[in-house]
């Protein structure tokens, strides 16, 4: 009986009757894998330097209960600490998270690596998975794809997350934009939600100042509206694979049958072409009321609006200079030698 007595006044002393560990003390980070036995735990505590009497550590666990609710996942632990409060870190999956942050505007094969850096999968792996035929209607979203639903922002996930949860944390912070106020100003304006993420996406890749979305967002309501083709040069670059310095007419004319050649067919492509954030998506949903069908992108990101094809051409004469001075500057103090700079072509 004292024996027993004795143990459990250990047990207890050991568990956290002291004053902690040193404020100094660097934390020991550990990862416990998916299906490690309790064993196994107490091993990686021990080699860690976090528990230095496991046979009691794993007698104190038992009499906790706590034996068989360890959470998977990557920990900080001090040494020093009580052991009442690694089994409560344990337990309670108090993992380390780091933020993995999506920019507005990112396509689906720029978030892929963010997403891989978190889960420990390998790129390709992230890709076939969230490029998956059909994987819209595993996740509820309109699609095609998961393209433009992987929310921009910035996200607490902890290190070696599932995928899925990773991807259900994403998808969920898309579909709460959808207020029955957005919603409802979505049905007047006689839109689906996959239009209008489309719409957004574009609207997203154009823009270089907040201020601008809902007057780019009118412009292209404008066009739709009147049966224009949409003629913007994000999508055809979409339809090339991606970002180049100038958009010359012989790339486009290769993608001309593309679906996402704006410039060749007529009305929203297929899907979105990257992930709108709120404000593009809000600009969309919210256009400016203007007579413009037209915008020419200035040097500093800033455009110049017109209501007629006149008057635009009129603004690409007048931007030309400045753009063949910027396209100057650029070959000389940041392109190497003999490469090809320049302005995107306007609208």
């Amino acid at each position: 009986m004292i024996r027993a007595l004795t143990a459990v006044l250990i047990l207890w002393s050991m568990a956290g009757c002291h004053s902690g560990p040193p404020p100094d003390m660097d934390p020991v980070h550990i990862t416990i894998p998916s299906g490690a036995s309790f064993r196994q735990v107490v091993d990686t505590l021990e080699t860690r330097g976090l528990v230095g009497a496991p046979l009691f550590f794993r007698i104190y666990a038992r009499m906790k209960g706590a034996e068989t609710q360890v959470r998977s996942g990557s920990y900080a632990l001090v040494p020093g600490t009580a052991w009442s409060e690694i089994l409560r870190d344990l337990t309670e999956g108090r993992v380390l998270t780091r933020t993995v942050t999506i920019p507005e505007g990112f396509r689906l094969t720029q978030i892929a690596p963010r997403i891989s850096e978190i889960t420990g999968l390998d790129v390709d792996t992230v890709l076939a998975a969230i490029l998956a035929d059909s994987v819209e209607v595993r996740w509820g979203v309109p699609g095609p794809g998961l393209e433009g639903f992987l929310f921009p922002e910035s996200y607490w996930i902890a290190q070696g997350s599932p995928l899925d949860s990773v991807l259900s944390a994403m998808v969920s912070q898309y579909k709460a934009f959808w207020t029955p106020e957005r919603v409802a100003t979505r049905e007047a304006l006689g839109m689906t939600e996959q239009e209008v993420v489309t719409l957004a996406s574009v609207v997203q890749a154009e823009a270089r100042m907040e201020s601008e979305m809902p007057v780019i967002a009118s412009v292209y309501h404008n066009r739709l509206a009147r049966g224009q083709l949409l003629q913007a040069d994000p999508t055809v670059l979409y339809a090339l694979g991606g970002y180049r310095a100038r958009l010359l007419y012989a790339a486009m004319d290769s993608v001309a049958d593309h679906p996402y050649n704006t410039y060749t067919q007529p009305g929203l492509p297929p899907g979105p072409i990257g992930s709108p954030g709120q404000r593009a998506l809000d600009a969309t949903l919210n256009p400016a009321q203007t007579g413009f069908y037209y915008f020419m992108a200035r040097t500093d990101g800033s455009h110049i609006f017109a209501e007629t094809l006149t008057e635009h051409n009129r603004n690409v004469a007048r931007l030309r200079p400045e753009w063949e001075r910027f396209r100057q500057e650029q070959a000389s103090q940041r392109q190497p030698k003999g490469s090809q700079g320049g302005a995107p072509k306007g609208p």
